[in-house]
Formats: structure tokens, sequence, C-alpha cells
């Protein structure tokens, strides 16, 4: 018997506790049928009881502790109960793990299940519970963990099934090798930034000691030695931390065009020449400090950019990796284990209960229930029987089947999915900035500009005419310019995160902020995503009867209802129980024989229904409901309705999302009646729904409406990922798919639908940030250029001036309120 769990852990279980008998692990209600009368410790799935005794067993309890304090509530737990022998296959781990000192390996699993700290917590204890694991991290936000183990002293199918015991099935993180290029690169990226911020503060105090020498008498030998140190300080900074802008400039000029780093380029280049120059002569002003604090700046905006776009790419092969990464081939030597790329089309392959189907194909043999909600978003399970067609993806519920095999790997209907989504992140171009449409003619005005002053002020003064040119490249150098969009986008992006908004891109800010038509999923997001109660309708005594029959099964229909009805006042005895696949259940409770299934399991069984509940099961089906009905001696003397009910707030915010310009429908997977009867709930006209759409039909809408103005699509789920992808802006809402995530460009932390309201209107108010700083700019750059054009502005005046551009753009981004805390529901 595993120890007595934490205070916290009991703590825990009493606040999540929805019935008299709570399970011990996830505070879920506990079937009747479950129920040890003897017990200390209840649970509702034998999943969770070996959870929980794994977690005892090795001293691990104080996940429950982690659970509480950060507010999560622990999910059932589904240990799949693999050997996890192909991860000791010698061809996988050359493939996918690295060598480490020591003689150690290192691997990247994805694991099921994560979604709090406590998970962190717990799984990053793996060394704690199997000897010769030496680390296991684990990074929250892409379910991905790094192991590294000794080969010598355990397998890491070990590893791998304890991680399984404990709730979090792992599979081969397939991305990692492109992930850690693209972790090289942001390396690469930080190691300039480093670098620039250290010279940066450097020449600062350079400059302050030259600027306090001016006004204190400073040795001229000191002086010179002062603007020489800062001269070679500052090489570094251009030639190494900064050639990023050169070398876009020299591409954007070969591409016979004018991008925001030729300006930025010929700024940081002239004023770079003309304080070597000074430098050499021992007089005038050297504008060093100002050109490494510029370059630090613009390149940290840069990595802020990388950052965001980094994070579509790495949820996509998150995904890939919950695919099987193993087979069971059937053929004349009986089943074998082979890797899912070793199958062709014509192989057969067996399917158990609780696994994925690795690939395309047609039943064979058996009959079972499909949970195919990756592709069609709708929760109920389908069930399905030999002659009938499944993808890869789908995961077997009740029985084994025999799969003929059509189409493997990308040529699957999955495959085929994320090869759209693909190829919709890649065919949508990031928007030009404003600040860079500018930049085409703003180089080419200060370019002339400066030739200008030169010939204009060539008969008075030659060396005038150099002074005040220098000054006029100063002053106008872009920094002010290049630094308005990207500083308002980043303060804009932090403060939509503060707000539980994750904002993959600054561009999408902008494209957000256009009205136009916006395209709502139904299933789990306009609706919870679960199956609830909607009515009863028979007597009352029935209620406890019927809730005893369905608490034997954890079909998803059977717990809405074991929810939805109240609970025998006595315990009630429950025989002859059987199930009926696709159909229902029958069994004799408490003396009376009861059936309890869809209307044409009912019929099947020669049951006939009164009057009034013909009027009941025509009301739920015009609802969208799904009907239940109860038989009892060849009578039907009950019905439920099941829906999956609207959000709380799906009315208010569909409200607002038309007040605020935008035109609002549905497009969904769900049954057609079922769309239109939530359409009517939330005043949506029928012209604007469309229910039963495959996600082949969504990506046609959404790239059919892209390309007459601004569409947003919002959804939760991997059918919805190509529309994603393809929309204007997508949005993936809370709780969804690691496809959906993939696709979007925004993806939203806060349960509900309040959010994407809240999402447009600071989107909004972030774009008139970005307005509000290029005016400036601009205008600074033009007093700036007339006031060096005419001579009233030395180059040391324009020197200073140069930062405080920068410095008042900065200001305007980060105080400005664009994700207000009163948008918050």
């Amino acid at each position: 018997m595993p120890p007595p769990p934490s205070s916290a852990a009991t703590e825990l279980r009493a606040a999540v506790a929805v019935a008299a008998t709570a399970c011990a692990h996830c505070g879920e209600p506990v079937p009747a049928g479950l129920v040890e009368a003897d017990a200390a410790e209840q649970f509702c799935c034998a999943g969770c009881r070996t959870v929980y005794e794994v977690l005892h067993t090795h001293g691990l309890e104080g996940y429950y502790d982690v659970a509480q304090a950060s507010a999560a509530r622990p999910t059932r737990a589904r240990p799949s109960r693999r050997g996890y022998a192909e991860l000791d296959d010698p061809a996988l781990l050359a493939r996918h793990a690295k060598p480490r000192p020591g003689g150690l390996l290192s691997i990247e699993l994805y694991l099921e299940g994560v979604h709090c700290a406590a998970c962190v917590w717990v799984v990053e204890k793996v060394p704690l519970a199997v000897p010769g694991t030496a680390e296991a991290r684990l990074e929250l936000g892409r379910s991905v963990v790094s192991v590294t183990w000794d080969p010598q002293a355990v397998a890491l199918s070990h590893i791998a099934r304890f991680l399984d015991s404990i709730g979090y099935s792992p599979h081969v993180f397939r991305g990692a090798s492109v992930a850690a290029l693209r972790r090289k690169e942001d390396r690469a990226l930080l190691v300039r930034i480093g670098i620039a911020g250290a010279i940066a503060g450097n020449v600062m105090l350079l400059a302050f000691a030259l600027y306090s020498g001016e006004a204190g008498g400073m040795e001229h030998a000191d002086w010179d030695w002062f603007r020489w140190l800062s001269l070679g300080l500052t090489l570094p900074t251009l030639l190494f931390a900064g050639d990023v802008f050169f070398r876009g400039a020299l591409t954007a000029l070969r591409a016979r065009t004018l991008s925001l780093d030729v300006p930025i380029a010929v700024g940081l280049a002239v004023g770079f020449a003309a304080g070597a120059l000074n430098t050499l002569r021992g007089a005038g002003e050297v504008y060093f400090d100002s050109l490494c604090t510029l370059t630090f700046l613009l390149l940290v905006g840069r990595f802020v950019q990388r950052r965001g776009l980094r994070r579509a790419a790495d949820a996509a092969e998150g995904l890939l990796s919950m695919m099987p990464a193993r087979a069971r081939k059937v053929d004349a030597d009986g089943t074998r284990d082979v890797p899912i790329e070793a199958l062709a089309a014509g192989d057969v392959v067996e399917v158990r209960a609780g696994d994925a189907v690795p690939a395309d194909g047609a039943i064979t043999a058996g009959e079972s229930e499909l949970d195919v909600a990756w592709l069609t978003g709708e929760p109920r399970p389908v069930p399905v029987r030999a002659g009938e067609a499944v993808q890869a993806g789908s995961v077997n519920l009740v029985a084994p089947l025999a799969v003929r095999v059509t189409r493997t790997g990308e040529e699957t209907r999955v495959g085929r999915l994320l090869a759209l989504v693909h190829e919709g992140l890649r065919r949508r171009a990031p928007i030009v900035a404003l600040a860079d449409r500018i930049s085409v003619y703003f180089v080419a005005v200060v370019l002339a500009l400066a030739t200008a002053t030169v010939v204009a002020w060539w008969p008075v003064s030659p060396a005038r005419g150099f002074t005040n040119a220098i000054a006029l490249l100063i002053v106008t150098c872009p920094c002010a310019l290049g630094l308005a969009t990207p500083l308002a986008i980043a303060a804009g992006v932090g403060r939509a995160a503060q707000a539980g908004m994750l904002i993959k891109g600054g561009d999408a800010l902008e494209r957000l902020a256009r009205p136009g038509r916006i395209w709502l999923d139904k299933t789990g997001t306009l609706t919870l995503g679960k199956l609830s109660l909607a009515r009863f309708v028979g007597p009352a005594a029935l209620d406890p009867l019927v809730r005893a029959l369905e608490e034997r099964s954890s079909h998803p229909i059977a717990l809405a209802l074991v929810r939805g009805l109240p609970p025998a006042p006595r315990p009630l005895a429950v025989q002859g129980f059987r199930s009926t696949l696709g159909g229902g259940i029958a069994g004799v409770v408490d003396g009376r024989a009861l059936a309890v299934g869809s209307p044409a399991f009912a019929a099947a069984r020669g049951a006939v229904l009164a009057p009034e509940l013909e009027r009941a099961l025509a009301a739920a089906l015009a609802a969208g409901e799904t009907p239940i009905v109860v038989v009892e001696a060849g009578a039907v003397v009950a019905l439920a309705g099941l829906s999956d009910a609207l959000r709380p707030d799906a009315a208010r915010t569909v409200a607002e999302l038309r007040r605020l310009g935008l035109e609002v429908g549905i497009l969904s997977g769900d049954h057609p009646e079922a769309v239109r009867a939530v359409a009517a709930r939330l005043g949506i006209a029928p012209e604007h729904t469309l229910g039963g759409a495959s996600p082949e039909r969504k990506l046609f809408v959404v790239r059919r409406d892209a390309a007459r103005g601004s569409v947003v699509m919002v959804g939760d789920g991997v059918n919805d990922a190509a529309a994603l992808a393809a929309a204007t802006v997508g949005i993936a809402v809370h709780g969804g798919a690691e496809a959906g995530t993939a696709a979007a460009d925004i993806f939203l932390t806060r349960p509900g639908l309040a959010p994407v309201a809240a999402l447009v209107r600071g989107a909004r108010r972030t774009l008139g940030v970005v307005r509000r700083n290029l005016v400036f700019a601009v205008g600074y750059n033009l007093v700036g250029a007339t006031l060096a054009v005419t001579g009233l502005l030395d180059p040391i005046l324009a020197a200073a001036l140069m930062p405080a551009s920068s410095l008042t753009v900065v200001a305007s981004s980060y105080r400005a309120r664009t994700f207000r805390p009163e948008d918050e529901p």
C-alpha cells in the first residue's frame, strides 16, 4: 500500500472533487463500479492508480505540492504500458541520439500530457528514480525533454517506460536536428548582442571622459588616446556585431531595392568614416558612442522578431512527434514491430486499443471506435468496421483492428495537411513595415541632400560644405526610424503576452487591425469541446438508475450522463451489463432491465416513442443535440439530449467583434444541424455558417475569402491548421492542438473567447503607436535635415540629437497602454 498523500495533495483533491468519491490522483469522480469499500484511496481508472503508486514508490509525491502551488490540476493519467523496445534500436539511436562526454548519450523526446510546472518538476526528477539517467531537462512550452543517460547502465526503453508509467508517453522528437540549427543561429545572434552591448557600455564611458575632459582641460595626448581607443573598440562592433546590416544592405542593392538595412548601413558607415577621419586629424567630433549604442539596440530588436518566428516551426515538429514511431506489421510469420518508415502500400498492420493508426488505410477485420478529433474537431468517437477507411493519427479506442495500408508518410492525410500548413506559412510573405516603405525614398533623398549640401556650400567653403553634409547624415541616421516599428511592436507583443496572448510576429498585429471577415470554429472555440447533459425528459426516478448503468462505461457519452444525472441515495446493483459497439449499453439496475443508446439502437430493439418523446427528440435535433434514449419493457421511457455547451463569453464576444467592424461567421467540421443551432443562438446569419467542412474545405473557404480581403481564422484543432496558416491572421485558442498552434500567428493562453476581441482592440492600439512613432521619426529627420543643410546644426549637436530621438521612440513605445487590464473579462 503506498504511503498516505501529502497535505497539499489532500487539499488539491478536495478542491477539485466533484463527487462524493474523488480520484486520489486527478480528483475526477470515481465510477461506482470502481469504488473499493475498504481502500483508503480511490481511483477513477487503472492509469491514475499506477501513476499514484509510482510517484509514491519513488518519493515523488511532491508533485502534488507543486501542482497545488501552481494552481494546476493533475489530469487523468493514461499510461500506454508499451515496452518501447524500438527506442533501443541501434539505427534509431544512431540517427536521433547524440554522444556526450563520459560515454553518455542524449536524446530529445516529445512527451504527451505535459501541461504545468508540476509536470516539469516530476519529469526532471527522473534521474532520482531511474539509476543511469544523468539528466532530464523539460521545456514546458514545447513539451520536449532532453534526456542524458549512460547506455551501459540503463536502456533508453527503461527510462521511457518510467515516463509512461507516470503519465507522460514519450515519442522521439524528430525535429531535434532542425531545432539544434535554430538554436545555433539564435546563440550566434546573442553573441553579437553581447559583444555590441559590452562595447557600447565601454565606449559610452570613454565618451563621458572625453566630454568631461573638454570642459576640464584634459591633456591633448590623453584626449587623443581616448579617441583612438574608442575607434578600436568600435571596429569589432561594426565589422562583427553589425555586419548583418551591411550584408543586408548589399543584398538589397544587388536586388535593386532599398530596404531599411540600406540607410542604417549608410548611416553607420558614414558616421564611422567621419569619426575615424577626425581621429586621424586630431580635431573634430567622433560619433563612436552613438554608433555602438545604435548597433546594440537594432540587434536586440532583430532577435526579438526572430524568436517569435521560431515558435511556429517548433510546434509543428511537436505534432510530427505524436505520430507512432513503430507499427505492428502482420505477415506470414505473425506480428512484428517495424518502424513506420518501413511500411508500404499493401502491408497489413494490427492497431490495438489505445494505439494510433500509423498510416492511411482500410479496415480488413474488426470493429471499434476511433477518436478522430484531430481531423474533424468533433469530440464524439466514430464507430468503424471492416471495409471503412481510416486516417493516420486517429486513435483506436475499443477493440483491435486489422488495417491494410494505402498511404504512408507524407502521402497520408495528416502528412498532406501538414504540407498545406507549411505551404501557407511559406506562401504568406511577411508584410512590409511602413518604415521599410518610407526608407526606399528616405535613403535616396538623404544622399541627394548630402550631395546638394556639399555643392551648395562649395563656393563659400568646401570644408563647411563637408561638415554640414556629415551633420546631415548623422542627424538623419535612421535610428529613430529603424526603431519606431520594431520597438512599438515588441512592446505590444510583450504586453499581449502578459495578458495571455502569445504573438509570433509583429506583422500579425498590423494585419489583425484591418477590418474584414472572421471565421470561428465551433467545437472547442465557440463551445467548451466537452459533451454535457442539456436535457432529460422522463420520470425523475429513472435518473439515478441510468447514471448507475452509465457508470459501468468509460465512453464519452456515458461520462457526460454521469456528470449530468444525480446519484442514487444508496448503492444500486447492476447485473448483466453489456455494450453494443456504436449503439449503446444494457443491463439490469436494481431489478429493472434498461437499455440506453441512440434512437437507432432503440429502434433495432423494437422500441417505440410516445408522442411527447417524439416532440422532445425533434426539439433536441433542432437544437443540435445528440439524442440518447432509455428503453424499458420494449418502450422508450426517457430521452436525454447531449450538447457541447457554448462558452459563457461566446455571445458577448461575437457582438463585440461585430462592433469592431468584423463580419463574423462559423466554419466547422461538426454536423451542419449542430452548427446552424449554435449560429442561431449567437445571432449569426445562415449564409455566414458552414458545417460539415473537412480541413480541405476550410482551407478552400479561407483562401477564397483571403483573395478578396482580410480574413481571420480562429480555431483549436489539427483540422483547423491549414486554414489557420492560409488566413490573413490565424488565432489558436486555449487548449488547442499543437498543429493549430504551429500554423497560427497568435496563441491564446487564457481560456474563453473574450481574448479574441481584446486582441483586436490591442492590435489597433499598437498600430496607432507605430504610426505615432513614425510621424515623430520622420518629423525629427525633416527638422534636423533642414537645420543641417542651412548650417545651423554642427556634427557635435547632431550626434547628441541622434540618440535623443531614439530614446523618445523608446519612451513612446513602452509607455503606451496597448493591451489594457480593462480588456480582460
